[in-house]
């Protein structure tokens, strides 16, 4: 499955017959939503332009003892600064009381390494509440080795947003993913279905040894849908671990980038946006390689397409660049606004402005194009003191963003005790707008 709009067509549609149904004949039919005695919300938020949350890097992992090799403080209760269930809560508080249409999580939403366990037991306890509208992207955290712990190959995410499948006697299929040569060990995670929420997971193909003796599956996690008058695509990058690498010509990245240009030209929606995880340009000086100079070739073909906007987590911390071509170069007129949004929760980075050549894997951590003061001349707002959530209002031809913080963090004794950050912007418009 790599689009989810036929899904929720056909449940729309199912409903609606459920409602004509349910009166008894000769009664009088009345407009269930909204109902005087009830919040119409998340099923009614019609009257508006829609409204989009966008957050990443979001739930800590749950409990105090730390795994083997991980930055200290960075389990739920591991530090005696920060309770990092109070800055995920928080933020979802700020979406309860945003009451959006849908919610875009720009990856890494649950730590370590996205056990499905860690899911239930962290990220369901606050995100939970707005799973029936979440639209989320994978992280490394969802896939990799972190801290000195086994990724677990997108198997606890998508379990958690797709569901477990079940042997006959009820018991939840489990599949043994080994470890890395580097760390060793195993995680045993439940089997998730093939399509759902978070896109499609291919059952077999996939890197590494199921040592339970059954095939180890690749999480593709790729779809697109629409919301007023916008075409909104989830992307993955996390292709390090996936067959072929992060390549282009790798037989994973390679069938993700013939999808997305098919998507892109089958679309004639009047604006666009596009979401994953890791940003090709960087405001923590994160290591972007290789997955953002990967992600790079999404920035050609959505810039090709005419596509305005893209959002990502990664950098713990909101930043808001001006309008860019996939070289890095400013233009006001295609350019594509890039958002950083990694304020759910979990640690904040410091935005860095200026950064010195090389680094450890001989290029620029900000920057793709290796000019140090890259940030220092696009960056046009950004804040790594406190947690949020941005709202991005999706107008007929342009889109509105207002990001407010909702807790600072406590480590950051001096400064304002809150920031905010919001304006417009118009939509080019696809190359294909109209339909030949």
């Amino acid at each position: 499955m790599k689009t989810i709009r036929g899904k929720f067509r056909a449940a729309a549609i199912m409903g609606a017959a459920a409602l004509v149904l349910a009166f008894a004949p000769g009664a009088k039919a009345q407009n269930p939503w909204p109902h005087p005695s009830q919040n119409a919300w998340p099923y009614a938020t019609t009257g508006r332009s829609p409204v989009l949350a966008v957050v990443g890097d979001v739930a800590c992992q749950p409990g105090e003892t730390e795994l083997p090799g991980e930055k200290a403080g960075e389990n739920c209760m591991g530090d005696t600064v920060q309770n990092l269930y109070a800055s995920q809560a928080a933020t979802a508080n700020q979406i309860e009381n945003m009451k959006p249409d849908l919610v875009a999580l720009v990856g890494d939403e649950q730590y370590q390494v996205g056990q499905y366990s860690d899911f239930e037991n962290s990220y369901e306890s606050t995100y939970g509440a707005f799973k029936f509208i979440t639209r989320p992207a994978p992280g490394n955290h969802e896939f990799y080795t972190e801290h000195g712990a086994i990724g677990v190959a997108g198997y606890g995410y998508f379990s958690y947003f797709n569901g477990v499948q079940h042997n006959p006697d009820g018991t939840m299929m489990m599949a043994t993913i080994a470890g890395t040569p580097d760390t060793g060990g195993t995680f045993t995670q439940p089997v998730p279905y093939s399509d759902g929420q978070a896109g499609h997971f291919e059952q077999t193909g996939g890197a590494g040894t199921n040592t339970g003796g059954g095939p180890v599956g690749v999480g593709d996690g790729w779809y697109s849908y629409n919301l007023g008058a916008w075409h909104l695509i989830s992307l993955n990058i996390e292709c390090e671990t996936q067959p072929g690498g992060c390549s282009n010509t790798g037989s994973w990245l390679a069938a993700e980038l013939e999808w997305l240009q098919d998507d892109l030209a089958a679309n004639h929606s009047a604006c666009t946006l596009a979401y994953w995880h890791q940003p090709s340009f960087s405001a923590g000086g994160s290591v972007t390689l290789p997955e953002g100079q990967s992600a790079l070739a999404f920035w050609k073909l959505l810039y090709q397409y005419g596509a305005d906007l893209v959002l990502n987590g990664h950098d713990h911390l909101y930043a808001r660049y001006r309008p860019l071509d996939p070289s890095g170069n400013y233009d006001p007129k295609k350019g594509i606004r890039e958002f950083i949004v990694g304020t759910g929760g979990e640690t904040l980075d410091p935005i860095v402005y200026t950064t010195t050549l090389p680094n450890t894997d001989g290029a620029d951590a900000a920057d793709l194009t290796g000019q140090p003061n890259f940030n220092l001349e696009n960056i046009e707002a950004a804040s790594g003191t406190f947690w949020g959530v941005m709202g991005l209002t999706l107008n007929q031809n342009g889109y509105a963003w207002d990001f407010e913080s909702a807790l600072k963090d406590p480590a950051q004794t001096t400064g304002p005790t809150s920031y905010s950050d919001k304006g417009v912007g118009a939509c080019h418009g696809p190359v294909n707008r109209f339909p030949q």
